[in-house]
């Protein structure tokens, strides 16, 4: 809400009303400053990890073109990951690119299949494949099943043919709708091969 606006001696209120400053009571005055003060410093860090992600990225694809060009070849998109270190070994930096993947139609497809193996399954003994199974198909609160969850299914070794359709089925649904890049800073320890993290994070930091 655009403060500029509300004259000298007033606060605007929630509802956008014009509250004398004197009917405010100290201590909302004094949160209302803190939150302020502390709202510009987390935009300015935010202008400057966008700017400094942008030169990350652009200084180390123009890198990696003239890298290439040693070699005569010519690299194409932005998909792959790349490590690059100091010549001294002290620090090293990696971007990685992760997909953004989901499913489409087929799933239900295979989670049909699947479900016919479990109704089966339920009359053996194998309950914590069954488990494993219904926990993979669980969708969070927005509705979208862990890509992960599902995938990893893939890796279990049971021959039923419905589970195998099953399988193929998911792997044939498996869209990639995206992709994002990451940067990271590492930093050696010691004299060791052992490399820490240097968090970009709030939470991390």
């Amino acid at each position: 809400m655009d403060q500029s606006a509300v004259p000298d001696g007033y606060m605007r209120n929630a509802q956008g009303h014009l509250v004398p400053i004197e009917l405010v009571k100290p201590i909302d005055q004094e949160r209302d400053r803190l939150v302020r003060e502390l709202m510009a410093l987390a935009k300015d860090l935010n202008a400057r990890l966008v700017a400094g992600k942008s030169k990350m990225f652009g200084d180390v694809a123009a890198f990696a073109e003239l890298s290439a060009e040693q070699y005569g070849v010519k690299r194409g998109g932005t998909k792959g990951n790349i490590t690059l270190h100091t010549y001294d070994g002290a620090f090293k930096l990696q971007i990685a690119t992760a997909e953004n993947m989901t499913f489409d139609e087929r799933l239900q497809a295979a989670k049909a299949l699947v479900d016919e193996c479990i109704n089966e399954w339920a009359r053996g003994s194998r309950p914590e494949i069954i488990a494993l199974v219904q926990q993979a198909f669980q969708t969070d609160r927005e509705g979208n099943v862990n890509v992960g969850r599902i995938l990893g299914l893939r890796r279990l070794e049971i021959t039923d043919e419905r589970w195998r359709a099953a399988m193929t089925a998911i792997g044939e649904s498996v869209q990639v709708i995206g992709t994002k890049q990451y940067v990271r800073f590492y930093e050696r320890v010691g004299d060791s091969d052992r490399y820490a993290s240097i968090p970009l994070d709030m939470v991390a930091v």
